[in-house]
């Protein structure tokens, strides 16, 4: 039996071919309702004494923003401001990117905690994510308006 107009196609196990299609049909999207994003990944790596990575933040600018997808900060260095250098580092590169501001989430309450000592404030909350916590968004403004 063959299918006649478009159908819905569930997999927990999508193709990198797939998904492509569906990144460059959005990005080109975006592009033309917005214009371009600019968008480029920005990493900052935490290394050992033999220079393997142990920790670090990962993420991206994007249409003047930095997103901070990934922050890990391995146990032996916490307390220590380490999480506080990483978005440092980060931010003062989303600068010289032309970046306003920045955003990140996190249902940690430590790490909560520790964006909030470096500028962020929340500006969303998804309460039950995962149950027993809530989701939080923060963001900060990098350069002040004129």
């Amino acid at each position: 039996m063959s299918v006649s107009g478009p159908h819905l196609d569930l997999t927990d196990e999508p193709s990198q071919e797939d998904l492509a299609v569906i990144s460059e049909r959005l990005t080109g999207f975006n592009a033309d309702d917005v214009g371009p994003s600019g968008r480029r990944s920005v990493a900052v790596f935490i290394r050992d004494a033999e220079g393997k990575v142990v920790g670090g933040l990962s993420g991206y600018t994007a249409w003047g923003w930095l997103f901070t997808q990934w922050l890990f900060v391995p146990p032996e260095f916490r307390g220590q401001g380490m999480a506080g250098r990483l978005l440092e580092t980060a931010e003062a590169e989303a600068i010289t990117r032309g970046c306003h501001g920045a955003w990140i989430d996190t249902f940690s309450p430590q790490a909560l905690r520790a964006y909030q000592r470096q500028g962020y404030v929340i500006f969303g909350e998804l309460p039950e994510f995962p149950i027993g916590r809530s989701r939080f968004f923060l963001q900060k403004r990098l350069i002040s308006e004129s």
